[in-house]
């Protein structure tokens, strides 16, 4: 039970004040425990950060695969976009997650910079094995044009990408009726 509030606490902090501004103090302060008593946890404010990271990425590969397995014989075109959609309400729901992924993907603490980018290729990888199949089925079935497949998932990860930053900008309320549009637009660009 404290692991998972020094997490919550934790998540919220750093979305707040950036992996700098959170010091372990101010976590265990918002637990309700005293400082040492982390230790009996998690053994550095690096570990602490680094488990939410990865928990971020892999939940939702897991998600992603849980969603897969639901719609193993929906179309690429509906496949695809049903990634893009579980996405940006992953994004929408939750948003010190997604405040805190934003810090550490766009200015990661520079003594984890590496440990950071790392996990986000394992991760990104896991995905791309997902996008590699719908693509390559998509072509099989003429759904979708004949391209590198690289280059469709690059493309596809722009189009992810675009979504995580516009949501910063623009909000929840702007962003959800935008969705459609933007799938649009990008299907055509890939359909055959």
């Amino acid at each position: 039970m404290t692991k998972d509030k020094i997490i919550a606490i934790a998540i919220a902090l750093f979305a707040k004040n950036g992996y700098e501004g959170t010091t372990l103090a101010e976590i265990a302060k918002g637990v309700g425990i005293q400082k040492p008593s982390i230790y009996n946890h998690y053994k550095s404010k690096e570990e602490i950060f680094l488990t939410i990271y990865k928990k971020i990425l892999w939940n939702h590969i897991e998600d992603v695969r849980r969603l897969m397995e639901s719609i193993k014989d929906a179309s690429s075109e509906e496949q695809l976009k049903q990634i893009m959609l579980l996405t940006a309400q992953d994004y929408i729901d939750d948003e010190e997650k997604t405040t805190f992924l934003r810090r550490a993907v766009v200015f990661p603490p520079e003594s984890l910079k590496e440990l950071v980018n790392e996990e986000f290729l394992l991760s990104e990888e896991a995905l791309s094995a997902i996008l590699r199949s719908i693509f390559t089925r998509g072509i099989e079935k003429k759904e979708i044009r004949e391209e590198n497949i690289e280059d469709l998932i690059i493309a596809y990860y722009c189009l992810l990408d675009g979504i995580f930053i516009e949501l910063s900008f623009y909000g929840t309320e702007k962003m959800a009726p935008r969705l459609q549009n933007i799938w649009k637009i990008f299907w055509a660009g890939v359909s055959s």
